[in-house]
């Protein structure tokens, strides 16, 4: 793609309207050549409303929405690059608040543009991490101490023992890498919980650093493993350190906390999925940064239904 804009302002002027916008997202996705997404037949002819798919087995007509995040949807594609350009430039995300106000839709509008954009952003994983590679996990949630009394009374167990409402997220880094992240069923998590993520995610000549917990216990029988024992107050040691995970987690946080507050445990893999997306492409410019994103548009529908079901 030739597009350069590195503010919001160039986006809009470079998307000056929505013919603009169709071809820019025509050439993304077929490049010269249209493909139907029904059959997936390389050529079309060019109808009024779009395209017809010249295999005659099928014949569909589709549009250059059809088959992505944009299919049906009632939003201008000039403000879906701008929420885009927006959520991705933006290092710790934007609330469906702020963007409702920069973009002048509802906040409802908003929160639904966001989560689709967010599903949309589960970069290919499909490359096992190699090199050094750094394992974590920490847990996201209201802290105890700030519940009312009311609703720490709710959160007894029949024992007598504190629910504990956190949800437990697992990383796995390679430096100078990319991140993966998973939601754990539990918050305290066990090596069988861990093991299958961690094998499906790093090559098996890969140096695997972890801290002391017992779950990563096994590892050494897989794995070059190297712990370092926080419990000890050891947080380097030479090379190996849990720092850049730490790191991750230290941006999923302060976006949380700082621009969005709350993230119920339904939605918080999406969100993962966001700031993963932004890690992994942290070397980038956010003019690329966005061209990269928008390739990811095919096969992916989340409708609201989905969303709040």
């Amino acid at each position: 793609m030739t597009s350069q804009f590195n503010s919001l302002l160039q986006v809009l002027d470079y998307f000056k309207n929505e013919e603009v916008c169709i071809s820019y997202l025509a050439k993304s996705r077929w490049s010269d050549t249209p493909s139907c997404p029904h059959c997936g037949n390389v050529g079309a002819y060019i109808t009024n409303r779009g395209y017809k798919c010249k295999a005659k087995e099928c014949a569909k007509k589709f549009s250059v929405t059809t088959g992505t995040i944009f299919e049906n949807t009632k939003i201008s594609l000039r403000t879906w690059f701008a929420a885009m350009y927006l959520c991705t430039a933006h290092k710790k995300g934007i609330s469906s608040l702020q963007l409702s106000r920069d973009l002048a839709i509802t906040q409802k509008t908003a929160w639904f543009l966001l989560h689709r954009i967010r599903e949309m952003l589960l970069s290919n994983q499909s490359e096992q991490l190699d090199g050094t590679v750094e394992i974590d996990e920490t847990y996201v949630g209201g802290s105890l101490k700030n519940k009312s009394n009311k609703k720490r009374a709710a959160m007894r167990a029949v024992n007598g023992q504190w629910v504990d409402t956190k949800t437990a997220v697992f990383a796995i880094v390679q430096r100078d890498g990319q991140v993966r992240t998973t939601l754990l069923s539990t918050t305290r998590p066990k090596t069988s919980d861990v093991l299958p993520i961690i094998q499906a995610n790093v090559r098996e000549d890969a140096l695997i650093v972890t801290d002391s917990s017992t779950m990563y216990g096994s590892l050494k029988h897989s794995y070059k493993h190297e712990v370092v024992n926080h419990a000890t107050s050891e947080y380097v040691r030479g090379v190996f350190h849990t720092n850049t995970v730490e790191g991750f987690f230290s941006l999923l946080k302060r976006g949380i906390i700082g621009i969005y507050h709350y993230v119920s445990p339904k939605h918080l893999q999406r969100y993962c999925n966001e700031f993963g997306y932004r890690y992994n492409t942290r070397k980038v410019s956010d003019c690329l940064r966005f061209e990269d994103a928008i390739k990811n548009v095919n096969g992916v529908r989340l409708t609201y239904a989905n969303l709040i079901k």
